[in-house]
């Protein structure tokens, strides 16, 4: 197993008055050559978003598109005709498919929006674009792991265009998590949305990411403040 840490103050950043956005691997105008994705995945944005901005109507196309809102509100339009306001600890899921268009923006007039968009390539390309929501608020299991989304929708997530798995921890300080091998999804990519936590002799605070090749034993994480975070399980082929 090989693993390396991604800095929360070593991402790339972008400011734009409205936006206040930090990257974990290159995007738009940030390149490092370095951090040009993990595996199938590809964006992993820290965003800020000012009251009243936005992003306006834009397309995509061929990506697995993840919005998990930290505080604040982020309101949501696309193609498809969904319309809805992701609140602080739901999550939206947009498979572009063939080709889709939507607008995101911060609704509110006084309150700033923080949130995670997170981007996967599909391992095929067109189909009809799809949408999801999860609304974690008392879905999460404390001191254990929920899976969000996979390849195969096994234990009742939801299915995405990847052999991949996202899955969503959430645990108190003194407790641990742990992580199994798993034969087709040998790679992982840990990144800590709140708290604090030591795993492979590197500790891990806010905004924090660790990449891990080739997993082959079980994974301690222990947890050293009350934490919540996501964990990508992925595949060589992705």
């Amino acid at each position: 197993m090989k693993s390396k840490v991604r800095r929360a103050q070593d991402r790339g950043f972008a400011e734009h008055g409205w936006l206040h956005a930090k990257f974990s691997f290159s995007f738009a105008n940030y390149y490092d050559p370095e951090n040009c994705g993990f595996h199938s995945l590809v964006v992993m944005n820290n965003d800020v978003i000012e009251p009243g901005g936005g992003f306006p109507t834009h397309p995509h196309k061929d990506a697995e598109i993840f919005t998990y809102v930290i505080s604040g509100e982020l309101e949501h339009r696309d193609s498809m005709g969904n319309g809805s306001v992701i609140r602080p600890g739901d999550l939206q899921y947009m498979s572009a498919g063939s080709g889709v268009t939507h607008s995101e923006f911060n609704p509110s007039t006084n309150r700033a929006t923080e949130l995670y968009q997170i981007w996967m390539t599909p391992n095929k390309t067109g189909g009809e674009p799809r949408y999801a929501e999860k609304e974690l608020a008392g879905a999460e299991k404390q001191n254990g792991w929920i899976l969000l989304f996979s390849g195969d929708g096994r234990e009742g997530s939801t299915p995405i265009r990847q052999n991949a798995q996202f899955l969503f921890g959430r645990a108190d300080a003194g407790t641990n998590l742990s992580i199994k091998p798993e034969e087709t999804l040998p790679h992982a990519w840990i990144q800590v949305v709140s708290g604090a936590l030591s795993v492979a002799n590197h500790k891990l605070g806010k905004a924090d990411g660790l990449r891990i090749e080739n997993l082959n034993a079980p994974l301690n994480l222990t947890i050293n403040e009350a934490c919540s975070l996501f964990l990508f399980r992925l595949s060589d082929n992705s």
